[in-house]
């Protein structure tokens, strides 16, 4: 009953133009309304119930954390003890042995004395001190004692193109890029470290410049091999070239992951990553872009992060976010069945059958409503239904993992952040070479990481192969 009801029932008589006044005002009240319920919900969203990044909470926000199991802190009892194993004779440099020199019980001279047992032995790990090896290259002029001419040899090609070399130069690449080091404080790092003149900043740049070239090949190889796999998690991420917009994607697989600096967040870009042709299954979000993908797997952690923020409107919505989030929740309570080996595959299937009506009837509810964000939702989730479950018959590709109040994204976006603390220390890039130092730098030390690689290592040894014009190292397993 409406006010002009309410008031005629109570024995008012209302003239038209009071009539009118009242039912317009009314009408700006509703509309009101909806807009401070639209404000406050906006107002309480951050990064656990919407696509907002972390660093965007504001500061009083408390992280999400455990639901409590009531246990003691710490190791459990009957928990297995985890201790630092003794490295083998060959890794170790020095031995010291400390013999007793006197019997501690009748002062007896131990001299001589026959060991009973093997000894104890306890290895210390110590940092040597750093001093940079300095090698001096001359090359002297020579008189011929034949025709009298004079020679003179010529430098190394891996010697005569830099002053620093390559593993000097494979930690600058690696500082700057994988520790977020900034060009002045890797000056001053070395220049407390080497006991000689360091680097100036424009040589810790060509170190950067020389470190993209000699990883190439690398790039290369990983893209070949994301581009022919299975299935991979993609995702993007802003990035600046010299204050311009630019976006920096990622393309991760199990043993491989990509990165690429574009200019958009089009489908140009997503070719440039994985190719036109990609046939795999592609883990992301709903952004418009993805459906040039012809096969998909929408990530459930971002689900679960849109039905929380709906929550925050309250009413319908908030009703409808409560039965979507418990479906959720049926969901991955049977894929950690799966993962840890109750369920078979189509055990998995069988129990998602449930959810999977009582969540269509949910969206078709929904979209019917009066809440038009709620509708919209549904809308859209409909339109994606099939998208939504590839992971019950595909291997490998995963709805997301959700463990009590944490939400574990997706390969792609946890791959994003080593990106995303690297932008924030530098602000982008200042150049297009500088574009292909972050890109290959990321898809050299992720993939490095993936493979339990040492990234020094490998680092150094592309350079040298790169300053001797010899074939790059591989960097993925063959088999």
């Amino acid at each position: 009953m409406n006010m002009v009801e309410q008031l005629e029932a109570a024995g008012e008589t209302l003239s038209p133009a009071v009539r009118v006044a009242i039912v317009a005002l009314e009408g700006r009240v509703h509309e009101l309304e909806a807009r401070v319920k639209e404000l406050e919900a906006r107002l309480s969203m951050n990064s656990a119930n919407s696509s907002k990044p972390p660093s965007s909470d504001p500061p009083g926000r408390r992280r999400p954390s455990k639901k409590p199991s009531g246990r003691k802190r710490g190791a459990q009892k009957g928990h297995a003890g985890t201790y630092r194993s003794l490295l083998p004779p060959e890794r170790v440099d020095h031995v010291l042995t400390h013999r007793p020199d006197e019997c501690g019980h009748c002062g007896c001279s131990l001299e001589g004395a026959a060991e009973v047992e093997r000894p104890r032995v306890h290895q210390v790990i110590e940092i040597p001190e750093i001093r940079a090896e300095v090698v001096e290259h001359r090359a002297p002029r020579v008189c011929c004692p034949g025709c009298g001419k004079t020679n003179r040899a010529t430098f190394p090609v891996e010697v005569s193109r830099s002053s620093f070399g390559p593993r000097l130069v494979a930690m600058g690449a690696m500082l700057t890029s994988r520790f977020r080091l900034s060009r002045r404080d890797l000056e001053a790092f070395f220049t407390d470290l080497l006991d000689v003149k360091a680097p100036s900043l424009g040589t810790t740049q060509a170190f950067a410049n020389e470190a993209a070239a000699a990883l190439l090949p690398a790039y290369r190889e990983v893209r070949r091999a994301v581009r022919r796999s299975e299935h991979a998690g993609i995702d993007e991420t802003g990035w600046k070239l010299r204050g311009m917009s630019r976006w920096i994607w990622t393309a991760t697989t199990p043993r491989a992951t990509l990165y690429h600096v574009g200019r958009s967040r089009s489908r140009r870009d997503l070719h440039r990553l994985v190719g036109p042709e990609y046939s795999g299954v592609v883990t992301s979000d709903r952004w418009s872009t993805y459906k040039a993908c012809s096969r998909r797997q929408l990530c459930w952690a971002h689900l679960v992060r849109n039905l929380e923020g709906l929550a925050l409107r309250g009413d319908e919505a908030a009703r409808f976010a409560r039965w979507g989030l418990a479906e959720c929740e049926r969901l991955f309570e049977a894929w950690h069945a799966l993962k840890s080996g109750e369920l078979e595959r189509e055990g998995l299937r069988r129990r998602l059958v449930p959810i999977q009506a009582r969540l269509g009837r949910l969206l078709g509810r929904g979209a019917q409503g009066g809440d038009r964000r709620v509708a919209a939702f549904c809308r859209d989730l409909k339109a994606h239904w099939e998208s939504l479950w590839t992971f019950a018959s595909v291997d490998g590709v995963e709805p997301t993992v959700t463990e009590g109040n944490l939400r574990f994204h997706n390969a792609a976006e946890r791959s994003l952040r080593r990106a995303v603390l690297w932008r924030k220390c530098c602000f982008g890039s200042q150049s297009g070479r500088g574009l292909r130092f972050v890109e290959r730098m990321l898809t050299v030390t992720e993939t490095c990481r993936q493979n339990q690689l040492n990234v020094l290592d490998y680092l150094t040894r592309a350079i040298v192969a790169g300053r001797q014009n010899a074939r790059a190292p591989r960097l993925l397993p063959t088999a």
